[in-house]
């Protein structure tokens, strides 16, 4: 895809190519998501950046209308087998706020040197900034989401210090922490910790239609007793398992039902620092940074599939909730 060709994107606000790139405004200091509601901006005011941690690291901040850091992921890093795919996977994961980069580049079979440049020349950003971008995402769902401590939440989204979070955020949001829970109207206390006793809620973007009845029929039929089961009538069941996750272990409850182009979730954790890790993983089960117009436009060629795929538009193909790498 060329730069003309995302230009045209932003113009007419197609959704399709939300996650697969973003634009930064240079005059506003700004960058958003390509179906962004604002006033497409001139042609040369633009940048385009494959990530958000791209854009962050060229010092443009997140829109507040289109929030572009909480977007389906490109479907290009799930089935890429080379080092840069395998990596953004492992930084998905939470590989390195666990373990560094020195443990990335080990657990790659590369030099830290090779991961950094490797990375930064994909994707824009090299490991460190693509980990602080991820968590950046974490801090913003736990300060919307639940009544936690501010320093509970630096600490649970993986920063180091008070002070790196602090000024993370208003690096990428423009506002101090206490502000964006402010304006995000969660009516919870700042010193309650009820997001950790009721679960985390959580909306799981994913990018186009959604065959949702298909992926919640083929869980219930294959689900694995004692760890998973799939509750309800069709059309309003829900999905829960057990999660294994590093810092400790997991229940997630996904709904089938959606009021929009998203999968409902909550997430009951023991060690909320596993949060990322356990989004990351559930959007690889229920594949929700697949890309339905590619496949749909790939196997529609076949004059025998296009019936088919006209009839179930959406259809995934449901992962794994164990790590891959």
């Amino acid at each position: 895809m060329d730069e003309r060709t995302r230009y045209e994107a932003v113009s007419s606000r197609d959704a399709r190519f939300d996650g697969v790139f973003f634009f930064a405004v240079t005059t506003t200091g700004i960058y958003c998501r390509p179906s962004c509601p604002a006033v497409t901006p001139k042609r040369e005011n633009v940048r385009f950046y494959p990530t958000a941690a791209a854009a962050q690291r060229h010092g443009f901040r997140a829109c507040r209308r289109c929030r572009p850091d909480a977007v389906p992921g490109s479907a290009e890093w799930d089935v890429r087998a080379d080092v840069v795919g395998r990596a953004m996977r492992m930084i998905g994961d939470g590989v390195v706020d666990r373990e560094g980069v020195p443990g990335l580049a080990g657990r790659l079979g590369y030099s830290t040197r090779q991961v950094q440049r490797q990375l930064t020349a994909e994707v824009g950003a090299g490991p460190v900034a693509l980990a602080r971008a991820q968590r950046a995402h974490t801090a913003r769902v736990l300060l919307r989401t639940t009544g936690l401590p501010v320093t509970e939440i630096a600490f649970a989204s993986g920063f180091a210090s008070v002070r790196q979070f602090n000024d993370t955020i208003r690096q990428i949001y423009a506002r101090t922490p206490s502000a964006l829970r402010t304006g995000t109207g969660t009516g919870r206390g700042a010193g309650t910790s009820a997001g950790s006793e009721a679960g985390v809620p959580l909306r799981l973007a994913h990018r186009g239609p959604y065959a949702a009845r298909e992926v919640f029929d083929l869980l219930a039929a294959e689900a694995v007793p004692l760890v998973e089961e799939v509750s309800g009538a069709p059309g309003s069941r829900t999905y829960r398992r057990t999660l294994r996750l590093p810092y400790g272990t997991g229940v997630a409850a996904v709904e089938e039902a959606s009021a929009g182009p998203w999968l409902e979730a909550r997430v009951h954790l023991t060690d909320l620092r596993d949060l990322t890790t356990a989004v990351r993983r559930l959007r690889r089960l229920f594949d929700l940074d697949a890309d339905p117009y590619a496949v749909d436009e790939a196997l529609g060629t076949d004059p025998r599939l296009a019936p088919l795929v006209a009839a179930r538009p959406g259809l995934r193909s449901p992962g794994t909730a164990d790590p891959q790498e």
